[in-house]
């Protein structure tokens, strides 16, 4: 029986929590974390997995039996290779040596096949271009269904009627800042239709990584996953932020052991970024109130972001 019903476990997709976060951050803003990381699969990830899967499925595209095939840093990949149980049919994801072994052997126990990319794509030297490009062949050689998270426009669906309307419901106004790191820009795609759409007064930072192509920036090596892209993804071409803060990845690393210490939450590397941004925002005096995504937590992360010897060989410079 691979019918989802309303007790699954993908019944526990979102509503997840905002907590106060203030203590991790000078000065006397009030700061909130909203934690996506207490989503069933542990990241912002299962929303739009949900959102693209119910898509799919109304329009006859994924089925018991049917094959699907995606490119994903990591958070996608776990999320619908749960989607794939629950729904009977096959997934297949492909990576690169970005991604967290963790992520990498949660895919695996869940069913999923993987396809690990060798080498960045020749003419970019970018490792998504390459994943994409292998999706491409996948897709064609085992009559599968991509979903495609860069172009999907129902992953902006899921954070405009999930993360960004909890959000307001739970702090019981709209905020006067929200941060949230971008890759494909769903979350902060979605976030910003609810909030212009209600007419909110809203400023919206994308927080995005140095290296990363997403809003005219500079192509450049990015080490850390989870934020930044090397392609300007169709979704992002929708979107446009009040302000884009780009995140080196020391600073990233810096900021997420930081608020980890601070407060107990131990975020992400995309955390670590928006950590930074808000940051910096809250020393600009940008906002007396400021909301962060916090799209996964550390977990994933311990023996990258979390651990000296990886960062000393792989970032470099003091923490």
């Amino acid at each position: 029986m691979h019918a989802s019903s309303d007790s699954d476990l993908l019944s526990a997709i979102g509503n997840t929590p905002l907590v106060d976060v203030s203590a991790g951050f000078a000065g006397q803003s009030r700061v909130w974390g909203k934690l996506e990381s207490f989503n069933p699969g542990g990241s912002a990830k299962d929303r739009t997995a949900r959102a693209m899967v119910a898509d799919a499925t109304a329009k006859g595209l994924l089925h018991p039996g049917a094959v699907a095939v995606e490119s994903s840093s990591g958070n996608l990949g776990i999320a619908l290779a749960r989607e794939a149980v629950v729904g009977g049919w096959e997934f297949h994801c492909v990576v690169d040596p970005r991604t967290n072994q963790a992520t990498l052997s949660m895919i695996s126990a869940l069913g999923a096949v993987l396809h690990p990319v060798r080498e960045p794509d020749p003419e970019t030297g970018d490792w998504l271009t390459a994943r994409r490009n292998l999706v491409a062949q996948l897709k064609e050689d085992l009559g599968a269904v991509n979903l495609d998270q860069y172009s999907n426009r129902a992953a902006f669906d899921a954070h405009d009627q999930g993360t960004m309307r909890e959000i307001a419901e739970q702090l019981g106004h709209a905020p006067e800042l929200l941060a949230v790191a971008v890759s494909t820009t769903g979350t902060v795609g979605g976030c910003l239709r609810h909030i212009r759409e209600h007419g909110y007064a809203t400023k919206v930072v994308a927080v995005d990584a140095e290296g990363s192509v997403l809003f005219d920036g500079d192509r450049g090596e990015r080490i850390l996953p989870g934020y930044g892209a090397g392609v300007v993804t169709e979704l992002s071409t929708a979107v446009s932020p009040d302000r884009v803060v780009r995140v080196p990845a020391a600073a990233a690393v810096s900021a997420a052991r930081g608020l980890a210490r601070a407060t107990g939450f131990v975020p992400g590397a995309s955390g670590g970024a928006v950590a930074y941004a808000v940051e910096q925002l809250i020393a600009e005096g940008a906002a007396e109130e400021v909301v962060a995504v916090f799209h996964d937590d550390g977990r994933a992360y311990l023996d990258t972001v979390y651990n000296d010897e990886w960062v000393a060989e792989n970032i470099g410079g003091a923490l």
